[in-house]
């Protein structure tokens, strides 16, 4: 696993947006940094899934949460603009933000690749992560030591058969990563991306319904890897995909 310590409340004042947090690796980042004293901005597409969260990190007495319902399949571009206006005006502020929300599709040969499942996994994966960036961004850049993370996998590194459509966005996921890093490199902005490895998560099981999860590494289990990507640690690190389960 990825060695990082971390000191209680390295996190403190920290504001962090958290995308897909009602479940999975979101759910547990969005845990995890608020029991590190950060305010996290929990954005997913099922209420009742945020609101669950939202109660935990109450119940543990951390920084309280806010809650943005959104739907990444839907959202426009005016979606994000508004919900970063909303940001600013609430918090003043934002540190942070970790795009964990993707979207697998179907596992199946390229060549029966369905032309909607195709556009959705692109629309969720690429395009959402496209413009929620550039409404992010500007408001980034006016904190000191901004960090922004995008969520890559192995496929995106190198293409596998019949990962068709999630392989292709995450190459690009990628490729926009590096963009922004480049095009930041001067800023307080730092852009990375991570790639969880094979976790215990309802995506994964969705890929692999035969394996065994409780063979896998829980999402807790890799969260070092988040917390240095949000922590001044990382500070000077850009452009970089890190690899939440390196040896």
């Amino acid at each position: 696993m990825f060695v990082f310590k971390s000191e209680p409340n390295i996190l403190s004042n920290k504001v962090i947006l958290i995308t897909g947090a009602g479940d999975g690796i979101g759910k547990q980042a969005a845990i995890t940094y608020a029991s590190l004293g950060a305010t996290v901005i929990l954005l997913g597409k099922t209420t009742a899934k945020l609101e669950a969260v939202y109660d935990y990190i109450v119940a543990q007495n951390n920084p309280e949460p806010a809650i943005v319902p959104l739907d990444l399949k839907g959202a426009t571009k005016q979606n994000y603009i508004d919900m970063v206006s909303t940001i600013k005006s609430q918090f003043g502020r934002l540190d942070g933000a970790l795009l964990n929300a993707s979207m697998l599709g179907e596992l199946t040969p390229f060549t029966q690749i369905h032309e909607q499942i195709w556009s959705d996994v692109m629309q969720v994966n690429v395009t959402a992560q496209y413009l929620l960036s550039q409404a992010l961004l500007p408001l980034l850049a006016e904190t000191e030591n901004a960090s922004l993370v995008f969520t890559t996998s192995g496929v995106g590194h190198k293409g596998r058969a019949y990962w068709g459509q999630y392989s292709v966005s995450k190459f690009a996921t990628e490729g926009m990563m590096q963009v922004i890093a480049d095009e930041y490199e001067d800023s307080s902005v730092r852009t990375n991306a991570i790639n969880p490895g094979a976790t215990n998560t309802n995506m994964r099981s969705s890929a692999y319904p035969a394996e065994d999860k409780d063979k896998l590494p829980s999402p807790e289990a890799i969260m070092p890897a988040y917390v240095y990507l949000m922590a001044n640690d990382s500070v000077g690190v850009n452009g970089q995909v890190i690899n939440a389960q390196q040896a």
